[in-house]
């Protein structure tokens, strides 16, 4: 927010100097160059005396005057070849010493001036130019001068829009706020600002989106919750019911089928729990923190895998993983997911690694199996969204077991990527705050 209206001041300022340049050059194309104005100004005494004083000077009585006026004057007047200055000036300052006027040089310091234009008013001669040196021209005071009054407009135009945009910059702050506490998980944020803020319009419509999602939130989440308790009675009375029918059931036939039954009860049982376990998740988005040992947390996670035909579980725990402030349940739910995916997709080898780094820590866990493709690394987080099935040599799964580590990893702050293992398969690697 802060770069928003730090971009606009230099905007402001941009502004406001090239105003100062684009005036400056309308005037110079207009009226002339300031500078010179500026200039004359500041040698208008020297001037003042050479037209008034000197040039009113009866003719024999010139150059008497001009002699007074250099013992008093810190100025020096000096009378040189004419050829001499006409060196030194071109263009409309040439044009306006021939017809007898006043030419400053700023750079030097000097203005000229030809002596005798028809023979009548001077003594001397028309090959001669009247120089004054040293002239009091500072242009570097001048130019201070312009630049004082340019910044004393930028800030009398600053002050008004910095206290315009005050309101606004907390306003959109206080909306950031409840943007980042909507995103966290506090779906009861909002915000609350007067009728008469200046953007009281956008806090109300941002209000009402809030609103909407909360509700179809709540709504979505009581319908998974209600749903999976609500089915969870007829599960269990075709449980107790294919266990009397089996009791009963004396057809070899009869008792496969029964078999097959209960295996997709158990399917189904399972996709309710997967179901209430992401509900949870998203219900309860604040953890219940207690600092825990990492390696012991990830040695149980091993612990508790079904048994898997013809797989190994490498174990590659690194020195000093020590402990981390989180919720031990949910990461070991997230770390035993994975575990079961790199399973169910693995041919030989699954490795779990663990390593502590300067303030993260990093788990891996691989498969030597097909992989992933880059296309869809992204996708295979998404609920419900599962690799084609003839990858998956058991059928078995929901698409919700990823869906369910990465919200957990999130929930603590970290992340959860997927790559490509040494061992040729996936590499999933969770990354966590030490």
């Amino acid at each position: 927010m802060n770069r928003l209206f730090f971009r606009f001041f230099i905007l402001v300022m941009l502004s406001i100097s090239a105003a100062a340049f684009i005036v400056y050059f309308a005037i110079n194309r207009l009226f002339g160059d300031p500078l010179d104005s500026i200039a004359r100004r500041q040698a208008a005494a020297q001037i003042f005396l050479l037209e008034q004083y000197i040039d009113q000077a009866p003719a024999d009585e010139w150059l008497d005057r001009l002699n007074r006026v250099r013992e008093v004057s810190g100025v020096r007047f000096e009378l040189v070849p004419l050829s001499e200055v006409r060196k030194q000036i071109s263009g409309q300052d040439a044009a306006g010493f021939e017809r007898g006027g006043v030419v400053l040089d700023i750079g030097r310091k000097a203005f000229y001036r030809r002596v005798d234009l028809v023979g009548e008013r001077y003594i001397g001669s028309n090959d001669e130019a009247l120089v004054a040196q040293d002239l009091p021209i500072d242009i570097g005071f001048a130019l201070s001068m312009e630049a004082v009054r340019y910044l004393i407009v930028a800030l009398v135009l600053l002050i008004p829009i910095a206290a315009w945009s005050r309101s606004h910059w907390q306003g959109l702050q206080q909306l950031s706020d409840v943007a980042d506490r909507f995103g966290g998980g506090e779906l009861g944020a909002r915000a609350h600002m007067e009728p008469e803020d200046s953007i009281y319009p956008l806090a109300e419509r941002i209000n009402h989106m809030a609103d909407r999602i909360e509700r179809l939130l709540d709504s979505q989440r009581n319908l998974l919750h209600s749903v999976g308790h609500e089915i969870r009675t007829p599960i269990a009375r075709l449980e107790f019911a294919l266990e009397l029918l089996r009791d009963v059931a004396e057809n070899p036939a009869l008792d496969k089928r029964i078999n097959a039954m209960e295996g997709d009860l158990r399917e189904l049982k399972e996709l309710v729990n997967e179901l209430l376990g992401m509900t949870r998740l998203d219900a309860e988005p604040h953890l219940q923190r207690k600092r825990f040992d990492l390696g012991s947390a990830l040695a149980h996670c091993s612990e508790t895998l079904p048994p898997s035909e013809g797989m190994a579980l490498e174990m590659e725990l690194g020195e000093k993983l020590g402990q981390i402030n989180g919720e031990q349940r949910l990461l070991e739910r997230a770390v035993g997911n994975l575990l079961r995916n790199a399973l169910k997709y693995g041919t030989h080898t699954v490795r779990l690694s663990a390593v502590r780094m300067n303030d993260v820590v990093q788990v891996a866990v691989e498969d030597d199996g097909p992989g992933i493709p880059y296309a869809e690394r992204e996708r295979v987080f998404e609920p419900f969204y599962r690799l084609d099935r003839s990858r998956d040599r058991n059928t078995g799964g929901f698409g919700l077991g990823l869906s369910i580590a990465r919200k957990a990893v999130e929930l603590h702050g970290g992340t959860l990527a997927v790559g490509t293992s040494a061992l040729g398969g996936a590499r999933f690697t969770i990354t966590l705050p030490g």
